[in-house]
């Protein structure tokens, strides 16, 4: 009978924290809307405002949270901030997300 691999708790609990994290940040329809958006490239509010029909207060509220979790970054180009994703673990987990559940093209 083959033995189970026994994995330290500590660093399992330091990888739930983190997964959890990111789940946390992830349960939020809009700013999934978001992270889907800007997983295809970089964008300004004004952008993204247009292609997701999320009205300022929400967007500037959720791009906000992103910001703080560390999730998205910014750049500023004359009055424009255009926002990308800057956690590259967080891709991988959209890209998971887009397989499973969005819409196969035809």
């Amino acid at each position: 009978m083959k033995r189970s691999t026994v994995i330290d708790p500590q660093a399992l609990r330091g990888a739930a924290g983190s997964a959890v994290g990111a789940l946390k940040v992830l349960a939020n329809e809009d700013r999934l809307l978001l992270l889907c958006q800007l997983s295809q490239g970089e964008m300004c509010v004004s952008e993204l405002e247009e292609a997701l029909d999320i009205h300022q207060p929400t967007l500037s509220q959720q791009l906000g949270v992103l910001r703080n979790e560390g999730v998205v970054s910014t750049r500023r180009e004359g009055k424009n901030i255009y926002y990308s994703v800057a956690d590259s673990s967080m891709l991988e987990i959209l890209a998971l997300l887009y397989r499973l559940y969005c819409p196969k093209e035809e």
